[in-house]
């Protein structure tokens, strides 16, 4: 049995088409490391609020995530000789907030708080 060249044609157009649409379905793929790491990390972090009162710095942190976040106060004070302070990790387990404290003997220069994730 012959073909002809209509029928040769259509079955060519056909086949064609339906390599392209194959191509163009998207497909189920393991990810790479690059596309892991360029994931969304989950939310995390306590938020903190920080009030200088003289010598004195007070730390407010709440953590509305459900990971555990370890919190530290650092001081750094404005006269050089006056000794700056950091302070100990305090777990923040979720839905927690806890106090953290700091001073100077004279004028606070800056304050700040860092965040490690806890276990």
């Amino acid at each position: 049995m012959r073909l002809s060249r209509r029928t040769a044609s259509l079955s060519l157009a056909v086949a064609l088409v339906m390599t392209l649409s194959y191509e163009a379905v998207p497909h189920a793929r393991v990810p790479t490391r690059e596309q892991e790491a360029a994931k969304p990390a989950e939310p995390f972090g306590a938020a903190c609020r920080i009030r200088v009162t003289g010598s004195r710095v007070t730390a407010y942190c709440h953590n509305p995530y459900p990971v555990v976040d370890r919190v530290s106060l650092h001081v750094e004070c404005a006269r050089w000789w006056d000794i700056d302070t950091d302070s100990s990790p305090v777990e923040t387990w979720p839905a927690l907030t806890v106090r953290l404290t700091g001073r100077c003997w004279k004028e606070v220069g800056e304050a700040w708080i860092s965040h490690q994730r806890g276990s």
